[in-house]
């Protein structure tokens, strides 16, 4: 999920919040291996209400089955946020250094 980066390896990309959060749902009863989670993701979006799901899905004893969430944001106080949000539920967090925009 990134507003910009180009994610050529990736199997389906999310550029929204809203995105975001349909695609888990999509794939809500399934495996996903990994998810890259870029904070800001333009104007007054973020990648929080995905956070707030996935965080919802672990204290209901659902969570999403993730093997890898990488925060790959160049916003470090925001990745931070995500990368202690996530891991206090038990998801597998990374943080990834973010690269530049096409």
């Amino acid at each position: 999920m990134d507003d910009l980066r180009p994610l050529p390896w990736a199997t389906r990309i999310a550029r929204t919040g809203g995105e975001g959060i349909q695609l888990l749902l999509e794939h809500r009863d399934g495996f996903i291996d990994e998810l890259w989670l870029d904070h800001d993701l333009g104007g007054a979006d973020s990648i929080l209400p995905v956070v707030t799901l996935m965080e919802g899905a672990a204290f209901n004893g659902r969570p999403f089955r993730i093997g890898t969430v990488f925060v790959h944001s160049a916003n470090p106080i925001g990745a931070e946020i995500v990368v202690r949000s996530l891991t206090r539920w038990n998801y597998q967090v990374r943080r990834a250094t973010a690269w530049g925009s096409q």
